[in-house]
């Protein structure tokens, strides 16, 4: 079994093959690691694509833009359009496939028009253990996956980035704002600010990782087990209640279970 370094070096092989990407670039752990390998590998052969969307915090989105202009890598902003998909606001099943679908058609446009030969996307091997619609788009539209190439999962990508002294190497996981409302229940601008400003109120609580999922106007709250006992503090119970109540939630709970990804998949046998 190759060791982690063998691992990285075949990544960087597998790049150098590629000759030209498009990075799609959320910002992430998985996808820093993997831009900043291919302009390390490629230089200005490697372009980062960032979506803007009504899905993606403005946080991640600017952080995303920082760390380009940071490293010196070309940078290319496009808006998604998820909402206007046929179909993605009623939050089928397959709501990750249709999205993904319309994302890397969007990045290969931009990569046709931008002259470069492939785009690369960053799941890792820990990607293929859950329900996962968005990978069946990356196959059908060619899009290159060079994590799984390289056999990395997320704790080695996370161990390669901290060596490499990227900031991103410790932050918590994050997957967009969509994910957080039950299979078929509406997705709505409205429902994913409610969303958007209850994670940041909460983040700048001092939690680090941490899921707001919506049911109906319920809050539920999943967080590790810092965040439980950062929580359980009465003035924060109380200020969390508050803020929540103002984002238009009725209701807000504490998941006894905590943090973990995937949990609205949980429901799929019900669906």
């Amino acid at each position: 079994m190759p060791n982690l370094e063998e691992k990285k070096r075949s990544l960087a092989a597998y790049l150098a093959e590629l000759e030209s990407v498009a990075v799609a670039f959320s910002g992430g752990v998985d996808s820093t690691f993997l831009l900043k390998m291919a302009h390390d590998v490629l230089g200005d052969k490697a372009l980062a694509v960032t979506a803007r969307s009504h899905s993606f915090p403005r946080r991640e989105l600017d952080e995303a833009v920082a760390f380009c202009r940071q490293e010196g890598i070309r940078h290319v902003l496009v808006d998604s359009g998820e909402l206007d998909i046929a179909g993605f606001s009623g939050n089928p099943v397959n709501r990750c496939y249709l999205c993904k679908t319309e994302l890397m058609t969007q990045l290969k446009e931009v990569a046709r028009v931008e002259g470069v030969r492939h785009v690369v996307e960053g799941s890792n091997m820990d990607d293929m253990g859950d329900y996962r619609p968005g990978l069946r788009a990356i196959e059908e539209l060619q899009v290159k996956s060079p994590l799984r190439h390289a056999g990395l999962n997320k704790a080695e990508i996370r161990q390669l980035s901290k060596e490499l002294g990227l900031a991103a190497w410790e932050k918590p996981s994050f997957a967009c704002l969509a994910s957080r409302i039950p299979y078929g229940e509406k997705i709505d601008i409205s429902r994913l600010k409610m969303i958007d400003h209850a994670e940041q109120f909460l983040l700048d609580l001092g939690l680090k990782q941490v899921r707001v999922r919506l049911h109906g106007t319920l809050a539920r709250i999943e967080t590790d087990g810092e965040g439980m006992e950062r929580l359980m503090a009465a003035a924060n119970r109380e200020s969390v209640y508050k803020a929540l109540k103002e984002y238009g939630f009725t209701y807000v709970s504490l998941d006894l279970l905590g943090y973990r990804t995937g949990s609205m998949n949980e429901s799929l046998g019900r669906v």
